[in-house]
């Protein structure tokens, strides 16, 4: 074979075949250019034949095993010709063409290395980025940035005979623009034609672009049909909107719409998200029907940040009516809330405007319930404002850290039988931490002080009001800890074992607090984070008497790369005297102390290998000799798409309350063949003999393309329950069709799930 290598050419490049990638971006995902660049400037041109004919410095006619390359860009066929002057190749016979990983077949070329100006006629093409390919009766190359492709298909699947492809009339891709247009485009599956549209407008890079989005047809929260179709609306780089036209068909239409911003001025960024939801005149509820969430954050100046939280719905029954999540339908205390903060280098200023809407339970308000009082959530106080103010050192004065927070908040409630009134409130401490190697001990004195200026705070009895209260408690803590490792071995595995005692002693006075209402403190929530707080409440209406002693251990595995392979914990707190302060206003005299004995606190964590993963909990209550609380939980995840969790929950109901539970939780994904794959949850309630939430869903994962099926069944309220049917065809590369939204079901609702196709477009 005989070769020539022409003398090297000003910048030239030529149009970019794999442009037709941009089929692949069609209605959903996008394509990203690998890095580096796709230029052959400066590169020479280098040709191969086993006959050459013509002049070097005019024309070449080139014969048998032709092959022509520039840099990433090659060209063979069995004849072809290169024009010097116009830099132009043309030829023809088993024309193969290949550019940067990404490769072309076809019967003839012609293709103008300085321009990019040229066709290919029935070219079959292989695209490295995503594993495209198809077939086109020509392309067109108009530009190094524009090409049309003329009766053109494109798959992600192997072989002459994909499962599915798009067929195009025409295919106009604009790089320089970043957009690409197509004519008459037709979806196939299993050569069956499932979806058609008569234009179909897209990013080439991957940029958010505005379009329709692929329809989602299903059923609502109470098994009505529905159908929602949504257009994406590009604003701009950091802004979009997304339109949510839904119709539900034995409501009416619902609009819907996401708005997204996100940017920064010369004070600081800002970012924000508001959602909306309207159905007028909802023929089931003979009313409109809305739903509002909103948040907003902004910096103003250097430490000084604004913002907005909040939520509203139109009546009480919406989250059971629409919610399409057990999270959502759960929501019932919706926040409004407008804040700004200000902070400085050991200094900082809260301040909140915050209010409720509360949505009760439809069964609570039945009056034909006899539990309808028990069921009715409670309307927190509003905080109109409250201003938090913090300020701290550390290591100050040869080793002394102080912290004092201060606040001022006014409770209102639109219940004006309700207490109401200003609450000032001032903790200050100060602490000498010594920490050596092995062991630490600190010494903290703190100081609380409280000023009340209520409304309507008459005592039931007495009828005497005492609406001016002040209240001032000290507290002395001290908290001590050794430190002991050694080399151990866990499972066959080097690891340094840890042994960590600790004992936490505190003393607060006790001081009668009955005569203060509670606004919003209740008792924290036992854990071994809790156990060495000076106060077992949350809030400031309360202040704990304490002459108590808290002792835990822990003993930790650790792996030489760091990593904790086994946490085992043990606490319990010992009272030399029963703490007296109760959350409760007016204590009868019938009234006990809440806690008498010290709770113990076992738990346990770790990964048993590399596929067992658990976590374990109990409390013990010492007062009435019996378990208040326990957790179990513990992984199996042997492999990708393998993964099985069991979990058991159970509290005691609490005097007073209806937070008692019993519940156990199993779910899993798990292969039933080479392609079939099974996921399902259940989580039931052994005290109420109810199936709280449950999940059953199949998967199939071909080559290129995957078919979720599935059904959900929850509880949306105490009455109701939402059991919504799904179904998805996904395209891999090009889009997802179906009912529903399986894929983030099975994200939300299963631990440790993986999706099938984890290598294409988004999660």
């Amino acid at each position: 074979m005989s070769w020539i290598t022409a003398l090297p050419f000003p910048p030239r490049r030529a149009a970019a075949l794999s442009a037709l990638v941009a089929v692949a971006t069609g209605p959903l995902y996008a394509q990203t250019a690998p890095a580096g660049s796709r230029s052959d400037d400066d590169q020479p041109t280098t040709m191969r034949a086993e006959e050459f004919a013509g002049r070097p410095d005019r024309e070449l006619n080139l014969y048998r095993n032709v092959e022509v390359t520039r840099g990433a860009t090659g060209i063979t066929a069995d004849t072809a010709c290169f024009r010097q002057v116009e830099d132009e190749v043309t030829a023809q016979g088993h024309i193969t063409m290949w550019r940067f990983g990404d490769r072309y077949k076809g019967d003839a070329l012609q293709l103008n290395l300085e321009t990019g100006k040229g066709w290919v006629l029935n070219p079959a093409y292989h695209l490295q980025m995503n594993n495209g390919q198809g077939k086109a009766a020509r392309i067109d190359f108009l530009g190094e940035n524009q090409a049309v492709v003329v009766d053109g298909t494109y798959s992600t699947c192997e072989g002459p005979d994909p499962d599915w492809y798009l067929k195009s009339s025409t295919l106009n891709l604009d790089s320089g623009r970043d957009v690409g247009t197509a004519g008459k485009t037709v979806i196939y599956f299993k050569d069956v034609p499932i979806l058609g549209t008569p234009a179909l407008s897209f990013s080439l890079s991957g940029a958010r672009r505005s379009g329709w989005l692929p329809p989602s047809i299903g059923t609502g929260s109470k098994g009505a049909a529905e159908i929602m179709v949504p257009y994406y609306v590009n604003i701009a780089p950091n802004r979009d909107l997304t339109l949510y036209p839904r119709y539900i068909f034995n409501r009416g239409l619902q609009m819907g719409l996401t708005g997204r911003y996100i940017g920064e001025t010369a004070r600081g960024p800002y970012s924000g998200e508001t959602h909306l939801e309207v159905l007028p005149n909802d023929r089931v509820a003979k009313r409109d029907r809305w739903w509002i969430d909103t948040l907003h954050s902004q910096a103003l100046a250097p430490g000084w940040t604004f913002g907005w939280n909040a939520h509203a719905a139109s009546d009480n029954e919406y989250p059971s009516d629409f919610s399409r999540t057990v999270a959502a339908s759960a929501e019932r205390q919706l926040l409004r809330e407008l804040r700004t903060d200000y902070s400085g280098h050991y200094w900082s200023v809260n301040t909140r405007i915050q209010s409720y809407q509360v949505l009760q339970d439809p069964a609570a308000l039945d009056p034909n319930n006899p539990n309808a009082a028990a069921l009715q959530v409670a309307r927190p106080y509003d905080r109109l404002p409250q201003i938090n103010f913090h300020a701290g050192r550390y290591d100050v004065l040869g080793g002394f850290d102080w912290a004092v927070d201060a606040e001022l908040v006014r409770f209102s409630h639109p219940e004006k039988t309700f207490v109401q009134g200003n609450r000032a409130n001032l903790v200050s401490q100060v602490s000498y931490p010594i920490v050596r190697p092995g062991w630490f001990f600190t010494p903290k004195v703190m100081l609380h002080a409280t000023q009340y200026d209520l409304d309507n705070n008459v005592d039931p009895v007495t009828k005497v009001a005492r609406n001016r209260i002040s209240r001032v408690l000290p507290t002395v803590s001290l908290d001590s800890g050794l430190i002991f490792e050694r080399q151990s071995s866990l499972f066959g595995e080097n690891s340094t074992q840890t042994l960590e005692p600790r004992l936490f002693y505190v003393r607060t006075p006790y001081k009668d607090q009955s005569e203060i209402p509670n606004f919003d403190t209740a008792v924290a929530g036992f854990n071994y984070a809790q156990l060495f707080t000076e106060n077992r409440f949350v809030g400031a209406d309360r202040v704990s008497d304490a002459n108590q002693l808290t002792a835990a251990v822990v003993s930790r595995f650790i792996e030489a790369n760091g990593a904790e392979r086994l946490r085992l914990v043990a606490g319990s707190r010992y009272y030399f005297s029963d703490p007296q302060v109760n959350p409760r206003v007016r204590l009868n005299s019938a009234d006990k102390a809440e806690v008498t004995r010290s709770d113990a606190l076992l738990a346990a964590s770790g990964r048993i290998s590399e596929n067992w993963t658990f976590d374990s909990g109990v409390q013990y209550d010492a007062q009435s000799r019996s378990l208040y609380s326990k957790n179990y939980g513990v992984q199996w995840n042997p492999a990708p798409m393998k993964v099985l969790n069991f979990e058991y929950r159970y509290q005691r109901d609490t005097i007073g309350a209806a937070s008692g539970f019993r519940n156990a939780d199993v779910s899993g994904q798990w292969p039933l063949s080479r392609r079939w794959y099974g996921v399902a949850r259940a989580s039931y309630s052994l005290r109420d003999r109810k199936l709280l939430e449950g999940l059953l869903g199949l998967e199939y994962k071909a080559d290129c393309w995957v078919f979720r099926l599935g059904a959900q069944r929850f509880v949306t309220a105490l009455q109701t329950t939402s059991t919504p049917i799904f179904f998805q065809l996904e395209l891999n590369g090009l889009s997802r069709l179906g009912f529903g939204n399986p894929l983030e079901t099975f994200n939300k609702s299963i631990p440790g799930y993986t999706r099938l196709n984890t290598n294409v477009g988004r999660p």
